[in-house]
């Protein structure tokens, strides 16, 4: 008779608005236990321990990775944190999830990367979109031949300003990098994805504005267009200078045409509404989706696969590898739009 295998024990660093997500999925995932969580905030350290009892809360996630026999590691935290938190986690023997961007620079990627493979644990980076019934339903048409060869892609977003974060870090570009790699970059993961059957990017040219006279390094206005071979690109393009959360996905190919959109009142509504389209070449028909989209729902989904990689079953989060090209675009992208030259790879 087979025993049901023990409960992969996880470790949560960070713990603060989308945090505290991250938790509640970990509590409620079937072959998980949130063993752990540490968070630097005294109010967000209280408020994890009033809500997670059974959970032990530390300060320091170094600490943490001491004291505690974890089997994975859930890391959201600000950009700039990532490479030590998630070299400290692979050290520790543990599989990884890493919230996007990987990291700030290529060589600290490279390096997860390799220790990852060493150690032969799974790491897995958040670019939820990838787990989406919406997002990833284009994907699986794209790769059955639903619109023949993929030529253009527009990549919309128009939503509300970023959220503060806990201390303000997210307005502070010493801590994101670019603000680039804090939004956008889902989108050049997803157009990367989307046109995974021609070949990697070839060039990228990028242009931003502002809307704050004081603070001209945070781009609230941001559009790229990315070149593929064979003649497909890209054009991703957002604004946080809107309202609201709205975002859109047109593909067209050599025989068809897909058209997939969400909307919600913020990203992290539990009530969006999303619908996908296909024009075959003569008709159009919506497409029926079985599961309700958004990054809540997507969270879900990415706790669950790692929790089954962990043991042995296939990674379908976005790996190391793609972590890696979604910041090389990005940082790829923060060139043109300091130089207003096409970069080429």
């Amino acid at each position: 008779m087979k025993t049901n295998p023990s409960p992969l024990r996880f470790g949560l660093i960070g713990c603060g608005a989308w945090g505290s997500h991250h938790a509640r999925v970990i509590a409620k995932t079937n072959g998980a236990h949130l063993a752990a969580i540490a968070e630097r905030s005294d109010e967000n350290r209280a408020a994890a321990q009033t809500n997670h009892p059974t959970a032990k809360v530390y300060s320091d996630f170094h600490e943490m990775l001491r004291k505690e026999q974890l089997d994975a590691v859930d890391i959201v935290l600000p950009a700039h944190v990532h490479y030590e938190a998630a070299k400290a986690s692979l050290e520790a023997g543990c599989h990884l999830l890493l919230e996007k961007p990987m990291c700030l620079q290529l060589d600290q990627c490279d390096e997860l990367i390799a220790l990852a493979r060493a150690k032969k644990l799974q790491l897995a980076i958040g670019h939820e979109f990838r787990l989406s019934s919406l997002w990833g339903k284009v994907k699986e048409m794209v790769d059955e031949g639903a619109i023949g060869d993929p030529r253009y892609c527009l990549i919309e977003l128009w939503r509300n300003p970023y959220r503060l974060g806990t201390g303000g870090w997210r307005y502070n570009i010493k801590q994101v990098g670019n603000w680039i790699l804090e939004e956008p970059i889902h989108f050049f993961d997803l157009a990367r994805w989307y046109f995974g059957k021609v070949g990697e990017p070839v060039s990228v040219v990028a242009f931003a504005s502002h809307k704050r006279d004081e603070h001209p390094e945070l781009q609230d206005n941001f559009s790229a267009m990315i070149n593929f071979p064979n003649s497909g690109y890209a054009v991703i393009s957002q604004t946080l200078a809107a309202y609201e959360h709205h975002q859109i996905v047109k593909l067209t190919g050599t025989r068809g045409a897909l058209w997939a959109s969400w909307s919600g009142a913020m990203d992290r509504t539990f009530h969006p509404t999303f619908s996908l389209k296909y024009f075959d070449g003569e008709k159009t028909q919506e497409v029926a989706l079985t599961k309700t989209t958004g990054e809540v729902y997507e969270l879900e989904e990415e706790i669950a696969n790692l929790t089954a990689a962990a043991r042995g079953g296939e990674l379908r989060c976005a790996t190391g590898e793609d972590g890696r090209w979604s910041v090389a675009l990005c940082l790829k992208a923060q060139e043109s739009v300091d130089t207003g030259k096409v970069v080429k790879f």
